[in-house]
């Protein structure tokens, strides 16, 4: 099966779903349960081939991660301690691809880029505790049709998102802009400067009544950038990338 052109879809929150040129389903920080931004009836796909995961707060690591991982097969490229943490609860170690900060793996087509992100994460346990501290990371995702999505995860700018501008040129970036928790609209912009992205999807926002920025805000910090579209898409909304490669 082949898409013809890779697209991404908005799950909700900060949940994506991209699928590529061939086919393959991603799936990067995947929400499903007792999401309140999920729309009814969008649920796991049938076919998920790999699924990133930036850390381990419950609003990018899904409370059933490890249960999905084992009824979907398939592999999985995640955050160090996520990873360990999931092989605690039993996912088999081969599931994994093993990656860290800085480091580019080629798999199914596509190739895979961890980066930095400024975050501090834990995991929920099972028995209600809380363990495995750690920091966040992203990720460039870049497809067989010459399309790279930087997926920053919940970060706040850093002077670096210039590096990854200058080394990978996304030609998407997928931003949070809630605040509090994460950059909000102003932090943002000035990430949009620094990567020198023709397009920017925001995410992380509106979920919870904390999650202030908008993209309406967005737009006003950003009117100055007449190369930047931003798209604001709407949970279970899908972007073509066509409109990217015709911009």
């Amino acid at each position: 099966m082949s898409t013809q052109q890779s697209q991404i879809q908005f799950l909700a929150h900060a949940s994506f779903r991209i699928t590529t040129p061939e086919g393959h389903v991603i799936l990067i920080d995947p929400w499903y349960t007792n999401n309140p931004a999920l729309p009814p009836g969008l649920t796991i796909p049938d076919k998920v081939d790999l699924i990133l995961i930036t850390h381990g707060h419950r609003d990018h690591l899904d409370s059933k991660m490890a249960d999905i991982i084992r009824i979907k097969s398939p592999k999985v490229i995640a955050n160090p301690m996520v990873r360990f943490y999931l092989q605690e609860q039993g996912v088999p170690e081969h599931v994994f691809e093993p990656l860290n900060a800085g480091g580019t793996i080629s798999v199914m087509n596509i190739k895979v880029t961890m980066t930095n992100a400024f975050h501090f994460a834990h995991i929920n346990l099972p028995d209600g505790k809380i363990g495995y501290p750690h920091t966040s990371n992203g990720f460039i995702v870049r497809m067989s049709d010459d399309i790279s999505v930087y997926y920053s995860g919940d970060t706040s700018v850093f002077g670096d998102m210039e590096l990854i501008g200058e080394i990978y040129k996304p030609d998407i970036a997928i931003l949070p802009i809630g605040d509090r928790f994460t950059m909000g609209p102003l932090e943002a912009a000035f990430a949009a400067r620094l990567l020198k992205v023709k397009h920017l999807i925001p995410c992380h926002y509106g979920t919870m009544p904390a999650l202030s920025g908008t993209p309406a805000r967005l737009r006003e910090l950003t009117e100055d950038l007449d190369r930047l579209e931003i798209h604001v898409l709407q949970p279970g909304e899908v972007l073509g990338t066509a409109v990217v490669k015709a911009h």
